[in-house]
């Protein structure tokens, strides 16, 4: 087996948090939201989230802190999805590209 083979057998350990960022209601109660489902976030006074489909939230997390858990998130989804199709042989710069011609295309028309 090769090595992308490998890391995509044995997915990356979760812990329930990576599919959603976990915040607390001002209860203070833990609400775990879709990061990607987040419109808005707002902050007056309380941090106000708001879904795609007009769900809101109030949480008790200051909106910069919301907005760098998101970022955090999209991050680890980042990595995990490089160590799932990296490989060492990869360029880490870009590649020139060419026209590559198929090999019987000197052939087309005689015969």
């Amino acid at each position: 087996m090769d090595r992308v083979r490998d890391r995509r057998r044995s997915p990356a350990v979760t812990k329930g948090t990576d599919a959603m960022i976990l915040l607390r209601r001002l209860n203070g109660t833990e609400l775990g939201v879709n990061a990607d489902l987040i419109e808005r976030v707002e902050s007056n006074p309380d941090t106000v989230l708001t879904l795609v489909d007009g769900t809101k939230y109030v949480v008790s997390e200051p909106a910069e802190e919301v907005v760098a858990r998101i970022v955090e998130f999209r991050a680890r989804i980042l990595a995990a999805a490089d160590r799932i199709v990296g490989d060492d042989d990869t360029p880490t710069r870009p590649v020139s590209l060419r026209l590559v011609e198929h090999p019987d295309a000197g052939t087309a028309g005689e015969g």
